[in-house]
This record gives structure tokens, C-alpha cells and sequence, in this order.
């Protein structure tokens, strides 16, 4: 499996901005129960997102995600928290699609800012609001609680085709199906991306 994530993230390199990690690992504390750990493991030159969910200790464990992310040269975002973000110092911010809103008043402080998308109208709306890629989900079925039906490869491809902004496909995303979609989005995920 590890060959097969090399291949795609080649696949993944030709086509997206060098600015823009080919693989985003989003952490969720009752799956990945260990981020740390995970973040370790991932690829070099891969993103992370740090989703806290309102954890009372996200200070300390986005500041040590942060620290292992500059050491590992990975790009470090917080999901919805932008405050968060600026006093961690992190690379930047990522927003949930019902977030999308109040972005614009972020604008040119991170270095990078990503959204997710759920449908072809929010992935305009991500362009729009300047983001710099969109995280588009479900495509493949997905053990997320929030997940909706997949969309799969060829709706994918078809959205990309219509987007105005670079895409990464989450839901259910691992080494087996990675390579259907690399030379149109990059990837993300959260168990699917840790080597077993």
C-alpha cells in the first residue's frame, strides 16, 4: 500500500499548485485517538488539519502538532478556529462549509486557507470567498457519521470540471482507491491515510 500511496501522490504532484500538500490528514479524537503518533507516519511534504471540537486542551495539542508538523516540514491548518490558528502559529486555517461566511475578514493572514464542500453550489461559493482548495466529500462510502452517500469518481470528476479551485476528495479515501482520482484532486482522509 505504501507503493500505491506513492504512485498517486505523484500522480497528485503533476496536476495541483506547489503550494498545496498532495495529502491532507484530518484528525478526529474518537478515531485517531493518537494524532501525534499519525502525524509521524504520514508522508513527508502532507498537510494536517486539526479538528479540536472545543477540546479544553487544544492549545497544548495544536501547539505539539504544530512543533512535529515544522519538524516534519508538513503544512499545519486548524479547522474553525482562526484565533487558534494565529496564536499557535499555524500555516492556516481550515472552514466547514457552514463556516464559509465571515472568511473574508482572514484574508492574506495564513498562508493558506482551505474549505470543505459538499455540493457543486459550495464548491462555488469556496472559490468565491478566495479560498485556496476545497476539501469535497463523500466520494467513496466513508465511516464518518457526518458523511452523506458518495458521490463517486465520476461525479468527481465532473465537479472538478466545473471548478474554479483546486479539489481534494475525502470520504473513504485509502491506498486501494486513491489512484481513481489522483489526476484530478488531491486526498483526504483520516484512517484510510494511516499505514496499518
Amino acid at each position: 500500500s505504501a507503493r500505491k500511496w506513492r504512485a498517486a501522490i505523484r500522480r497528485i504532484e503533476t496536476h495541483l499548485p506547489a503550494n498545496l500538500p498532495p495529502i491532507f490528514f484530518l484528525t478526529d479524537p474518537e478515531r485517531v485517538p493518537d494524532p501525534v503518533h499519525a502525524i509521524r507516519n504520514l508522508p513527508r511534504g502532507s498537510g494536517v488539519i486539526y479538528r479540536h471540537f472545543g477540546a479544553e486542551n487544544r492549545l497544548t495539542v495544536g501547539a505539539e502538532m504544530r512543533d512535529v508538523c515544522s519538524d516534519m516540514d508538513l503544512q499545519f491548518l486548524v479547522s474553525a478556529d482562526p484565533q487558534l490558528a494565529q496564536t499557535i502559529d499555524a500555516d492556516g486555517v481550515h472552514w466547514p462549509e457552514a463556516k464559509l461566511p465571515p472568511t473574508r475578514q482572514w484574508h492574506g493572514r495564513f498562508r493558506l486557507q482551505t474549505a470543505s464542500a459538499h455540493s457543486g453550489r459550495a464548491l462555488r461559493r469556496a472559490a468565491q470567498a478566495g479560498m485556496d482548495a476545497v476539501l469535497f466529500s463523500a466520494i467513496f462510502p466513508s465511516a464518518s457519521r457526518s458523511a452523506g452517500s458518495p458521490l463517486g469518481a465520476a461525479r468527481l470528476r465532473f465537479h472538478k470540471g466545473q471548478a474554479k479551485i483546486p479539489i481534494y476528495a475525502l470520504g473513504g479515501l485509502n491506498a486501494r482507491n486513491a489512484g481513481r482520482i489522483s489526476d484530478v484532486s488531491g486526498v483526504a482522509g483520516i484512517e484510510g491515510l494511516i499505514p496499518s
